[in-house]
């Protein structure tokens, strides 16, 4: 097992699972550097432990490969979660999102391989494309839209990022751990980019109706951004699991529509649903996948991890957070903000 009172190198980690994975890892004693732009995570995020003396928060860019060098040098491991995400902001931003998975993989890659540190690579279950089946195992087939389709430019992204880290693994020993995740939720999501569930909320919650994509009966497994933390920080702790990729996810499948449905239940709101074309919600021609299921025997297999929340669960808590957000916001425009 990994020792306690590593210095952890978190790309992204101001962001949604990143800021709750510098939480795990300095509740457990170890040091942590966030290295964050924050194009789409946010400072509030780690305001929590703002003057943690373990916690050192650097504002800058996987990009720029001088400040890249001297954290990775300074560091023990490396979690690279800094990505551009969701769904929307790849369609309308196909190039930056090119830009920042691709090349900034390979920067941070790169200098985990120049001073020998271990290296954790986030990807994503955008990698197996159009395949419906299922459960998808890591090894499934990858199958894909034309290239002229911008929903595919990250799942092509990241696939370059995985055969990256795999290279340097085989042909270079660098210790490389691979990990897709599938539909993390919770606290801290934005519904900035695309993100179903926290849009579906606020939809609920301020009485508008939930606008659900396409015909509804598309499937997603939702997993609780605690349960992935928990997955992440085992296999950093597991050496077995260097030169391995691992799904990480739950198997609780429901519709789109069906989850509409659940936010309304649960927020005991009055909005109804409207279903919106995906022509209309992105792009002429965007294409989605039907079912995405993941196999995660792998990584029951090696590390005895299993999902401790359920979809009422991940619901519930970012219908709780929403609310706290809003009356926040509310407070903050009379003036009673007690902050």
């Amino acid at each position: 097992m990994t020792a306690i009172g590593m210095n952890y190198l978190v790309t992204g980690g101001s962001g949604f699972i990143g800021s709750h994975l510098t939480d795990a890892l300095l509740d457990r004693g170890d040091s942590v550097t966030v290295l964050d732009n924050l194009s789409t995570g946010r400072a509030e995020n780690l305001r929590h432990s703002a003057g943690h003396p373990a916690l050192r928060v650097v504002n800058g860019s996987v990009l720029d490969e001088l400040v890249v060098d001297e954290l990775v040098h300074q560091c023990d491991v490396v979690v690279h979660l800094a990505a551009a995400v969701g769904v929307q902001l790849i369609v309308d931003q196909p190039l930056r999102s090119l830009t920042t998975n691709i090349r900034g993989s390979e920067i941070v890659i790169g200098a985990a391989h120049r001073y020998r540190r271990k290296i954790l690579v986030a990807s994503t279950s955008e990698i197996y494309g159009k395949n419906a089946g299922g459960p998808l195992a890591e090894d499934s087939d990858r199958i894909l839209g034309s290239t002229s389709i911008s929903r595919w430019s990250y799942s092509t992204a990241k696939a370059v990022d995985e055969i990256m880290a795999n290279a340097y693994y085989r042909e270079r020993g660098l210790p490389t751990v691979v990990t897709r995740l599938f539909n993390t939720v919770g606290p801290r999501q934005s519904p900035s980019y695309g993100m179903v569930v926290p849009r579906l909320v606020r939809q609920a919650l301020s009485g508008r109706p939930l606008t659900v994509f396409g015909d509804g009966t598309q499937s997603r497994c939702f997993v609780h951004v605690l349960d992935v933390v928990d997955a992440l920080v085992r296999l950093l702790d597991e050496p077995l699991a260097v030169g391995q990729t691992f799904n990480i996810g739950s198997s609780d499948e429901v519709t789109i529509l069906e989850l509409a449905k659940t936010v309304i239940e649960l927020t005991r709101s009055t909005s109804g649903v409207e279903m919106i074309p995906y022509h209309e919600a992105y792009e002429k021609g965007f294409e989605d996948m039907t079912r995405r299921v993941p196999d995660t025997s792998r990584l029951r297999a090696l590390t005895g991890w299993s999902p401790r929340h359920n979809l009422d669960d991940i619901l519930l808590d970012t219908i709780t957070e929403t609310m706290r957000e809003t009356s926040r916001g509310q407070a903050h425009e009379t003036g009673t903000d007690p902050r």
